[in-house]
């Protein structure tokens, strides 16, 4: 009987200590391949997809009034692998840093051990200076993840209709970046997770080139502030998982700081990947750096317990929703003015890749048979 009772109360501890923290998958770029053509013809004439249907997002309203309707239909941006910038810092920009540092989806080979084996991870070309002094690159996503834009369903044409009964959803507030399947650890996940309180570990899984440059994880929380974690340096050879454990995380309940907040309005915290970083010395190699990144993960602390409640506080105030909609909106008006600039841009370029020929082969042709009859001569 004791020995029962000891195994008993070994199972409770362990069970407490399991749910103590819950494991989420922050961002999986294996879910950003680009599957929809938004933009009709590529500069070769052919339909080329070039947007993820599952992030893509409209900022037609942030433009103005010249445009007509068919060039409206074009202003639309995604979370595609091929969208992802690279930005430099100062010490690091130089004309050519800045036309090939790009991010392009890498397939893995179908032959691989790996269980994303025949999926596109994210790839990452810096071309870092090589002088003695320090410089680093920012990979971050094409705009900022909203983080109160509700959940809605887009067509092949990057149109958003808002998510109807019965097409496989889960009730409840939905929101466009976040996994759909709480439950799931392993569901797909673009780049948000909500009621995230302390963190505790961060995972990323990366194929290291023996590069010694230094990798750090951008997160962003509730507050806008923007952190940044250190991962470890790149200096290995193949797929890797990187850890980042907190080193002021509590484990011992009797000696953590005890933070008791209003149930009700609070909105719910959440952390959003801003992208990472990438740190060159000044003392290691510089030039070429070439990196490959499959997701990010991390363990945190739930901020809030969801329990049933007696009353709907929201549907009875309405608070948190008049909040969301207002910062909702000041994040679509930052992010649309941005993209339309872009699009401004694009159609600026230049599309020709050859010279058109000033002689036709006609004339070609009979240039040649009167300098063959001339030789005959």
């Amino acid at each position: 009987m004791k020995k029962t009772l000891v195994l008993s109360a070994a199972l409770m501890t362990l069970v407490g200590f399991s749910s103590f923290a819950e494991e989420r998958t922050l961002i999986d770029f294996t879910t950003l391949k680009a599957d929809i053509a938004i933009y009709p013809q590529d500069y070769d004439g052919e339909k080329k997809e070039n947007q993820n249907k599952r992030t893509v997002m409209d900022y037609a309203h942030a433009a103005g009034a010249s445009f007509s309707s068919e060039q409206k239909d074009l202003m639309k941006s995604s979370l595609a692998l091929n969208e992802w910038e690279v930005v430099l810092n100062s010490s690091a920009r130089n004309v050519r840093s800045l036309a090939q540092s790009l991010v392009r989806p890498a397939p893995v080979s179908s032959n691989s051990k790996q269980p994303f084996a025949g999926s596109e991870v994210m790839g990452v070309h810096v071309v870092f200076p090589t002088g003695a002094y320090n410089a680093n690159a920012k990979i971050v996503p094409p705009f900022s993840i909203p983080a109160y834009e509700p959940y809605s369903q887009a067509d092949d044409n990057g149109d958003r209709h808002p998510a109807e009964a019965g097409d496989g959803e889960s009730s409840g507030p939905k929101w466009l970046f976040e996994a759909d399947d709480p439950s799931d650890k392993a569901s797909p996940a673009y780049g948000l997770v909500k009621n995230v309180g302390t963190l505790k570990k961060i995972a990323v899984t990366t194929m290291g080139m023996n590069f010694p440059h230094a990798l750090y994880v951008l997160l962003s929380d509730t507050d806008n502030v923007t952190r940044r974690y250190f991962m470890g340096y790149l200096g290995f050879d193949g797929w890797k998982t990187l850890e980042w454990n907190n080193p002021e995380y509590v484990t011992e309940v009797r000696t953590r700081e005890i933070r008791v907040y209003p149930v009700y309005p609070r909105g719910e915290p959440f952390a959003k990947f801003e992208g990472f970083q990438i740190c060159r010395d000044a003392a290691h190699i510089g030039d070429d750096f070439v990196g490959y990144f499959k997701d990010v993960k991390i363990i945190y602390d739930k901020a809030n317990l969801t329990s049933e409640r007696d009353i709907a506080d929201e549907d009875v105030w309405g608070v948190i929703g008049r909040k969301e909609s207002a910062r909702q909106a000041l994040e679509m008006s930052r992010f649309g003015g941005k993209q339309v600039d872009r699009y401004i841009e694009r159609l600026k370029m230049a599309t020709e890749e050859n010279f058109t020929p000033s002689l036709t082969n006609d004339r070609d042709s009979s240039t040649s048979a009167q300098g063959a009859s001339s030789d005959a001569k």
